[in-house]
This record gives structure tokens, sequence and C-alpha cells, in this order.
């Protein structure tokens, strides 16, 4: 067996902190606490967000038009073929496939080395937010021809897996699932005094959303839904983790909400664990990091029937699947949970208990297992 060296290539290491930048910057500081070698490749700004792992080497890219947080790559430039050639990958991993992925699944395929890929944003759920809906279809073409490339394609849940399927991509696919810090998410972090500081009542039923403030989360679905229920409750109360383009349209829409902003560290793990009710409607998840830490944070989640949630929240077991912008649905879960004091106890202790399944090391030793597997399996037919 070939020694293992991984060349990493994402649309997301370091600019922006989101669940693939964090996905990917804790496999490569596991991969390197395993000896194993690894260079990423991607776009980023002058100041980005993270401080990231191991070696990474910048490409050229520009803003995403109408989200110029993100960043669409533009090319491979010679300086970082150089390297990569240097380096002597064993594997290359594609975690995003736009125009840097596929020029570096020729480079790949030009040097006879194994491609393995991973699937993290569910692109053509994206589309319809844009008005952009009558290019799904291409979209999905584009993305059987891509993946029919690579040996292994790396989904985080099973919900993912059967889409993917669905759509005629069903060769070498494995789960490679999300973990969560259950330490750091942890009913332990629960704070009162905190909750009273903010505005909280002790009696408030406090509903909470915690993700990017992007409308394609489904925002509106958590608008209509907390004012619905406001209707005939009076002591529920809405409060809203993260920072994003949404931030003042959301101020205008709930203007008795709480808005954190952008947190981390134990300032998040408060926040979640002083909840009494994670209400996440976005159906554009391929796992749901932010339900995983909820539930780590022993609570109750009521999110949208659809990939990705459906593979965490086992309804009426740890909270409730709803039909995806069904604010009556969503409404009536949430209800159930707030005018139940034992019902809301049994599913937040059956949510950590599912959370503490899913730790780091084991979710990403899993990938090497995958990894190491896929070296000493033939390559597949060139496609064009």
């Amino acid at each position: 067996m070939s020694d293992l060296r991984v060349a990493i290539f994402t649309g997301n290491y370091n600019h922006i902190q989101d669940g693939v930048s964090l996905t990917l910057n804790r496999l490569v500081a596991y991969l390197e606490e395993q000896d194993i070698p690894v260079l990423v490749f991607g776009p980023t700004v002058d100041e980005p967000e993270i401080d990231h792992e191991g070696e990474f080497v910048s490409v050229p890219s520009v803003p995403m038009p109408g989200r110029q947080e993100y960043r669409i790559t533009v090319g491979f430039p010679d300086a970082a073929q150089r390297r990569l050639h240097e380096f002597e990958p064993t594997l290359i991993h594609l975690a995003t496939p736009d125009l840097l992925g596929f020029r570096a699944m020729r480079w790949a395929q030009g040097n006879d080395i194994q491609i393995v890929s991973s699937y993290h944003t569910h692109f053509t759920s994206y589309l319809k937010y844009y008005n952009l809906g009558m290019l799904k279809m291409l979209g999905w073409k584009y993305l059987e021809w891509f993946y029919s490339q690579c040996k292994h394609i790396y989904v985080p849940s099973p919900s993912m897996a059967n889409e993917l399927n669905e759509e005629g991509i069903d060769e070498g696919i494995r789960i490679w699932a999300r973990g969560v810090n259950t330490d750091q998410f942890s009913p332990d972090f629960r704070d009162m005094e905190w909750r009273r500081s903010v505005g909280f009542d002790d009696d408030d039923r406090v509903v909470t959303f915690v993700s990017r403030l992007v409308w394609e989360k489904n925002l509106q679905t958590f608008v209509d839904t907390v004012k619905k229920l406001q209707q005939t409750h009076q002591n529920i109360k809405p409060m809203i983790v993260g920072d994003g383009p949404a931030l003042k349209e959301l101020e205008h829409m709930l203007t008795d909400a709480h808005f954190t902003g952008f947190i981390t560290g134990d300032e998040l793990s408060r926040a979640y664990a002083s909840s009494d009710v994670f209400l996440f409607p976005s159906e554009t998840e391929t796992f749901g990091n932010v339900t995983l830490e909820a539930m780590s944070s022993g609570l109750p989640c009521v999110v949208a029937d659809a990939t990705g949630s459906r593979s965490l929240v086992e309804s009426g077991v740890n909270g409730f699947l709803a039909p995806p912008r069904d604010t009556e649905v969503f409404a009536e879960c949430i209800e159930k949970i707030v005018e139940d004091d034992e019902l809301a106890t049994e599913m937040g202790e059956a949510a950590r208990q599912k959370a503490l399944a899913y730790s780091w090391d084991n979710v990403n030793g899993k990938l090497l297992d995958n990894y190491r597997e896929a070296l000493d399996e033939p390559r597949p037919a060139l496609k064009f």
C-alpha cells in the first residue's frame, strides 16, 4: 500500500467560518496528529475568519454574486500546481465541485493519482432561493459527471446518500458523518443568570435558531412559527444566534428577539444550553452541525423533515420532524414541548444521549480507513 499523502481542494477553508471550513480544519488537524502529510488549496481573503490548520495554498477567486462573503475560484495557477507536484500526493480529495475542483481532478487523472470527494453543500437545493430553479436539472447532470470520476464520495448522512442515489449518483458512496465536542456543547452550560441578564423571565420558553443568517435557511419559517406561537403563548421568546446578510431584516421582523450576533466558545455553549427548544427549519442541509450541537446541549429539536436533519432527529423521541415550510405543523410541534415539561425533559435527555455517539476522532478515524481503502483500489475510468 502506498504511503498516504493527501491534497485537499475546497471552495472554503479559512475565509469564512461555516460547517464546511470547520469540518475540513478538524480533518486536517486529525490527519496531522496521525503523522499524515496534508496540503490544502482554496480561495482566501486579506483577513480570513479562521486561523487555519496545516499548510494552505491560496488560489485566485472572486466574490460570489449576491453573496459577497463567499468566493468562487477562477483558476489553478502554475505556482500552485508546482507546489502540488513537489508535495507528491498519493490521494486527491475534492471537497467542492467548482473550477478548482475540476482542474485538480484533471491534474490527478493526468498523474495517475486516486481521487476521492466529499459532498458538503446541497448546491441544487439553493437554486430556488435565487430564482434559478430551471438550472436544477443541469446542476445534477454536472454533479453526476463530476462524482463519477471519483473512487469514493463521502456524504454526511444516510438521507443525503439516498438523495444522491435518486439522482443517479450511486457508486462509491461512503458515510462521513459530522462530530461534536460533547464537553463543549453540554447541558452543564445552562445559565439562568445569563438568561435573566438578556431579558428572559424564568418561565419564558426560549426558542432558538443558530446558523448563518441567510434566507435559504428558511428563516421566514422561523419568523412565522414564532409569531404564530406568540398569539397564544406570551412566554414564547425567540433567540437568534449568528450573523449574516439577513440580520437587519430579521431585527425588524422579530423586535422582541434576543440577537447574540456571531459567538463562539463558551458563549455559544451557554446560548444553546440556556435555550428550551431548538427550531431549525432549513431544508438545505447535508447534515446539520448546529442540530447536533443543540442535541448535545440537551435541547429537544424541531427541524424540517429534510435531507440531513432527518438522520439526526427521531420524531417523537428527541424532537419532531415537520414538513418543510409548514408553519402550522412547526408551531404544533413546539407547542407540545413547551406545554409538557416531562416530555421536554425526556426529549432533551434523548437528544443528549444520541449526540454522545458522535465524537470527532471516531468520525475522522472512519474517513481515514476509507482513504486507505481507496489507495488500494483501481482508479475510475476517465470520462469526458
